[in-house]
């Protein structure tokens, strides 16, 4: 018997053409990439793992990568304060915002204030709509905090809320007038409701962004590289 043809019945039999996969399943290996990233200590290999990701990351033709945006860097963070400043700004000159923060306050049902509330509501909606739910960009979730919170989702708040904030503070736009602690936090809510549009356009409109992907666990390493 020749060996060069025997097998033995624990031998697979070969794929044939047409059971094989027609497409590379690249999410799959994005995702060992991506933990093999947080694995690897060495700085040079953790470079070499960054770049096949990118090379994966540009295979033409398929949707599960094209126009996909997956990390989340401090370029993002940047590009959101931008946006949310972009959109802010025209609102804080304007006497309308404390006419609607009254408004808002000034509705309660049992003391709560039901348009308030609504329109946090309206915030949070309209943020992970437009991130996650539209066509503009393909946006996935990875590595969220918790494991089930978009970090790209709290960024996008979080610094448009702390950008409507400070503008207001340093505009000295939010104790005009005397407004009660209810109202000046209305106020806020108002700037942010435009501050966060503007932040989540800023920061799906360019695309993916270069940079090391912000995380927990790697936080300490990308604010402190040498260390």
């Amino acid at each position: 018997m020749s060996s060069t043809n025997s097998r033995t019945e624990n031998d697979d039999p070969p794929l044939e053409w047409d059971d094989r996969p027609s497409d590379p399943d690249v999410d799959h290996l994005l995702e060992h990439l991506e933990e093999l990233e947080g694995l690897v200590d060495d700085p040079a290999e953790r470079e070499q793992v960054q770049k096949t990701m990118h090379v994966a990351r540009r295979i033409p033709g398929l949707d599960a990568v094209e126009n996909g945006i997956r990390k989340y860097t401090a370029r993002d963070m940047a590009e959101a304060f931008v946006g949310s400043i972009l959109l802010a700004l025209p609102l804080l000159v304007e006497d309308g915002v404390f006419e609607i923060a009254e408004h808002f306050v000034a509705f309660t049902v049992s003391g709560v204030p039901i348009f308030l509330l609504s329109n946090i509501f309206f915030i949070l909606l309209l943020t992970t709509s437009l991130i996650y739910w539209t066509d503009i960009r393909k946006v996935g979730v990875t590595k969220p905090l918790f494991g089930f919170v978009p970090r790209r989702l709290v960024g996008v708040l979080g610094i448009s809320f702390l950008t409507a904030a400070g503008l207001m503070v340093m505009w000295g736009r939010i104790f005009e007038e005397g407004p009660t602690t209810a109202e000046a936090f209305a106020r806020i809510t108002v700037i942010w409701t435009a501050g966060a549009f503007g932040a989540a356009l800023g920061d799906i409109l360019p695309g993916e962004s270069e940079g090391h992907d912000v995380t927990i666990d790697n936080l300490d390493d990308i604010v402190s590289p040498d260390r």
